[in-house]
């Protein structure tokens, strides 16, 4: 299970979805920060791949932060340790193997330098502040085939669409793009450049729900 790897483990050469890698070759980070900054930084660039609670994000490419520090909380790292962990891994990701629908892989590898200078410490001192802070998440499992409780909860954090209070920027904003029906459900289906495949993640009713969700929705 994932909350069971610790922190900074790698299994057979590729990384384990925990890891957080290169802790110690960015420099310190000044301690200086605008939390409303980060976590703003946070919500537009990280929260399509990562999962924290704080955010309200489940993005599920990259490691879930919760995850990955609530050990490390628990083992009594400080504050300042985590914030300069995920500094460096802003400045310095690793690049790994990936996979897809296996959770021992990322699904893609972190670009550097998403944020930089003065924002990139204000997103680190964000996530150092509500990571883990409640211990290992809680798989959230979605039920029904309600599209706009799907869309919430798995596309919100990477695509705007007015109708459900979603301002994503990660991924295409749909409000704009207007995809039909059959254009989302495939989208969905198999995925495509930053966006994983939610075949075998969704059910295919889910699946259909969340796709005319969209195409009904989308520019209105």
């Amino acid at each position: 299970m994932r909350r069971l790897r610790p922190l900074l483990a790698v299994v057979g050469g590729a990384v384990a979805a925990v890891t957080l890698s290169a802790c110690g070759t960015g420099g310190i980070a000044s301690g200086s920060s605008n939390a409303e900054n980060g976590k703003q930084l946070f919500q537009q660039k990280c929260a399509g791949c990562h999962a924290l609670e704080a955010a309200g994000s489940s993005g599920g490419i990259g490691p879930n932060l919760d995850d990955s520090f609530a050990q490390a909380r628990a083992d009594g790292y400080k504050e300042t340790a985590i914030l300069n962990i995920v500094h460096d891994q802003i400045k310095y990701p690793g690049q790994y193997a990936t996979a897809q629908n296996n959770p021992n892989f990322l699904t893609a590898n972190m670009p550097a330098d998403l944020v930089k200078g003065q924002d990139a410490e204000d997103v680190a001192a964000y996530v150092a502040a509500n990571a883990g802070v409640n211990g290992f998440a809680e798989s959230q499992a979605v039920t029904g085939t309600n599209g706009k409780n799907i869309f919430q909860k798995k596309c919100a954090s990477c695509h705007t669409l007015s109708d459900a209070g979603a301002t994503g920027t990660i991924g295409p904003n749909l409000d704009q793009l207007k995809p039909p029906f059959a254009v989302a459900q495939n989208q969905v289906i198999h995925g495509g450049g930053a966006m994983p495949a939610f075949k075998g993640v969704l059910t295919d009713a889910q699946i259909t729900a969340v796709a005319k969700y969209v195409s009904t929705h989308s520019g209105k």
